[in-house]
């Protein structure tokens, strides 16, 4: 039986490591965007938005986890309806107007595709039926399915690739239903070619959140962190990377601290690359661009999808057209996009979820951030209970996360509450 735990209880290593401390001291002395800029920046372009978490209740540990886990779930089913098609205005006539109110099967009523900008119209989930996942939430359930495996049959241990390739490439060959990416196709072929463990992945510059579950697993930031550049195995790009830290810190500190998401966001991004830094930023001028009255933007009726947009630069592929990479697949676009949903919609985990299904492109990609964080902030009880019995894979994933270390609370608490 599962302990409701509030946060408090448990006695958790420190947040961050020396050598942690170590390398945000170096960023701070010698990036050209330092520390005090940042905050500075961030603090006059974020002041009509309240990052005060007083007024609201902190959800208990356990729900905090839930709620990371299954709003990246919820919000990427959400997507698979319009997931890569790049023309808001196509989608809100599809549903009649409206905001997406359920979950939908691909391309439904847009004939069955969806236009993916550069790669042309097409099912880019054939298989799946409405509360399935994209890839990108197929993804996370895989992890969960790794680390639960983990759980039964070792000692919790930092994430292994070695040992999750076998389940990805049985899943793979197996039941996968969803889009494969490009660099799982790289991958994929690379291990059948023996290349080493850490030789494996391409460049390609998308963020791929697949970590979680993660939260359930490790009680430190910086094994939640290594988790997630472990679990992002196929992508080795610089960005991308450093995309799935930041969000992976931003969510572990949401977590464990009770903080509101725009204050865990400009910390950890006060921390950070100076190139994270400049996309924070970015994203956060646009949140106060698009919800200052006296702005032309925020009295658009697609106040989102340009908001996106015009943070973004053409991209072109050499596929049929180009890309404004704000609403594409590249870390430069998806991770200030996922910001700006997050921050403008900070009080309402399933109104940034649909806002974001309702802008397009590749919204699966940030979906995941935005469940991920909003969903650790409010916890999984603000999942309306429609939306918990349509998600195919619920059922399958709560038997499973509750068995790993931070839910399992009679195997890692002692009679006091405290962590052993």
């Amino acid at each position: 039986m599962m302990m409701s735990i509030r946060r408090g209880t448990l006695r958790f290593l420190p947040i961050v490591s020396l050598a942690t401390h170590v390398r945000v001291a170096t960023v701070l002395t010698s990036s050209c965007y330092h520390h005090s800029a940042f905050v500075s920046a961030a603090s006059s372009s974020s002041s009509s938005i309240a990052d005060d978490p007083s007024s609201k209740p902190s959800p208990s540990l356990s729900n905090s986890i839930r709620g990371a886990y299954f709003g990246a779930l919820v919000s990427d089913a959400l997507c698979l309806g319009s997931h890569y098609e790049y023309d808001a205005p196509k989608i809100k006539a599809a549903y009649d107007g409206k905001s997406i109110a359920q979950y939908m099967a691909p391309g439904e009523h847009m004939g069955g595709q969806t236009h993916g900008v550069g790669w042309g119209a097409r099912n880019y989930h054939p298989g799946t039926s409405s509360g399935d996942q994209t890839d990108y939430g197929e993804y996370n359930v895989l992890v969960l399915e790794y680390l639960a495996t983990a759980a039964a049959t070792a000692q919790p241990h930092p994430f292994s690739v070695e040992e999750f390739i076998p389940i990805w490439q049985k899943r793979l060959t197996g039941e996968w239903k969803q889009w494969v990416c490009s660099q799982t196709k790289l991958t994929y072929q690379q291990i059948s070619q023996n290349v080493p463990l850490n030789q494996l992945g391409g460049n390609s510059n998308a963020m791929a959140l697949r970590y979680a579950s993660a939260f359930a697993y490790y009680h430190t930031e910086e094994m939640v962190v290594d988790a997630a550049k472990k679990g992002m195995f196929t992508h080795r790009e610089r960005t991308a990377l450093m995309g799935g830290e930041f969000f992976a810190r931003v969510t572990f500190r949401i977590i464990h601290r009770g903080i509101a998401p725009l204050e865990a966001i400009k910390e950890v991004a006060s921390e950070s690359d100076a190139w994270i830094q400049n996309k924070v930023q970015q994203a956060l001028d646009k949140v106060a661009e698009a919800t200052d009255d006296t702005n032309p933007l925020s009295s658009e009726e697609f106040v989102d999808d340009l908001a996106l947009t015009s943070m973004a630069r053409l991209w072109d592929v050499g596929k049929s057209e180009p890309i404004k990479v704000g609403k594409a697949s590249p870390t430069e676009g998806t991770l200030p996009g996922a910001i700006y949903f997050i921050v403008k919609y900070q009080d309402d985990l399933m109104e940034a979820a649909k806002a974001n299904v309702m802008v397009g492109g590749d919204n699966a990609s940030r979906s995941i951030a935005i469940g991920m964080v909003l969903g650790a902030y409010h916890g999984v009880d603000v999942i309306p209970s429609d939306l918990k019995d349509g998600l195919n894979q619920w059922q399958h994933s709560e038997d499973l996360l509750v068995t790993l270390p931070l839910l399992n609370s009679s195997e890692h608490l002692n009679k006091s509450g405290d962590e052993l």
